[in-house]
């Protein structure tokens, strides 16, 4: 692969990836989508291989990598036919996990991120609620502390392995007087006293398991604090970054993949004496999301390359994620159209596609809550800083 972002060593573990997914991934996807739960096996599969460990330290079992197997990790993921399986991996590796690296104590990282890199333990993130949405300001979920430990009351929704995850990181406020200011992060293992997780029915992504979750007087050590009491939604805003990156990666890897399937189909299928791919109606629509996929990429490449770099890329992370998932979703639209009837079929994979790419302009920050981000920092001027710790 000639690019500046990848190397040979990139290369050979992309390849190595691909060989995984096709043998262990692949042949239980049908089986996970229809049952809506991905089995065990492959997680502990996944820690074995290291793939959980990607860009995690050496001394919990990682391997401490660039951003940029991250980025071939979140490719290939999008290989499999299934956005729901690799949400549920990404969603435990860089989202759950992110927290316990970032905020967690020795102990935690000890207990907790060890064994979800390893596979042993299953992580989900806790903020999205009910009545909030977008609004993490606007939480209602309470930690109030009474002596050594905390009570935790509230309600979170559309958490990705809140069925079957083992430890949920959830955010509370334990000043709620404050607003912002007054939220915290906690560890909470999904096995407690007053843990209650409701599986949800979705449009897509159905081989993830996606839940509401309810706490009511949940009692966890003062010790599962993670970091400093209040700045909860400081942490959160900071990793949000890597979050929207990785949702805009998603976006670009799944329409290059429908274009992929695509070109492919239309070589084979003839209509009127040719194949369609001769068709220069077809063959120009085709040009034209090719090309916006290829802008999504670069600009995701190079806010990845500044983000490893340890730049502060909320702006174009949140930019990333807005373009990409529009440009993903109007794609595998066109896509699924080019394969006429068939593309209307599930044992074909565009139906499945197109169901899994809508969530995409929807988690992790609406579009129309992007787009006011971004008109604060463009428009107004606000300028976003990362955390002092």
């Amino acid at each position: 692969m000639n690019s500046i972002y990848f190397t040979e060593e990139h290369q050979l573990f992309r390849e190595s990836l691909r060989d995984f997914l096709n043998k262990e991934v692949v042949p239980h996807i049908e089986k996970w989508e229809k049952e809506g739960k991905i089995e065990r096996f492959i997680w502990k599969k996944f820690g074995e291989m290291g793939f959980f460990g990607i860009r995690y330290p050496e001394a919990y079992g990682g391997m401490n990598l660039d951003l940029f197997y991250t980025v071939i990790f979140l490719e290939e993921l999008q290989r499999v036919k299934s956005a729901g399986f690799a949400a549920a991996m990404w969603a435990h590796s860089y989202l759950a996990m992110t927290h316990l690296n970032a905020e967690g104590d020795e102990r935690i990282k000890q207990d907790y991120l060890a064994p979800s890199i390893s596979g042993d333990k299953i992580g989900a993130l806790c903020i999205t609620e009910p009545f909030g949405g977008s609004d993490v300001a606007g939480m209602r979920t309470t930690a109030v502390k009474k002596g050594d430990k905390y009570l935790i009351n509230g309600s979170k929704t559309f958490i990705t392995n809140g069925v079957y995850g083992d430890y949920y990181v959830v955010a509370a406020k334990t000043t709620p007087e404050l607003g912002n200011k007054g939220i915290s992060i906690f560890l909470v293992d999904s096995n407690l006293n007053g843990v209650s997780a409701t599986k949800l029915d979705k449009l897509g992504w159905r081989a993830s398991d996606t839940a509401e979750i309810a706490f009511d007087n949940v009692e966890i050590p003062a010790e599962n604090l993670m970091g400093e009491e209040g700045k909860g939604f400081s942490y959160i805003m900071q990793h949000f970054a890597l979050e929207r990156l990785i949702m805009a990666i998603n976006a670009h890897a799944r329409a290059e993949y429908a274009i992929e399937y695509t070109l492919e189909y239309m070589s084979q299928r003839e209509a009127f004496g040719k194949t369609i791919d001769k068709f220069q109606a077809l063959r120009h629509k085709i040009v034209e999301h090719k090309t916006d996929v290829e802008h999504c990429k670069i600009f995701n490449y190079v806010a990845t390359s500044r983000l490893n770099q340890g730049d502060y890329v909320v702006e174009e992370a949140t930019m990333a994620k807005l373009k990409s998932t529009k440009v993903a979703d109007e794609t595998i639209y066109s896509c699924l159209q080019m394969l006429g009837g068939y593309g209307y079929m599930e044992e074909y994979p565009l139906a499945r596609m197109l169901r899994d790419s809508r969530l995409g302009p929807i988690g992790g920050g609406t579009s129309e809550i992007l787009k006011e981000i971004l008109s604060k920092t463009i428009i107004d001027k606000k300028n976003y800083k990362p955390v002092i710790k």
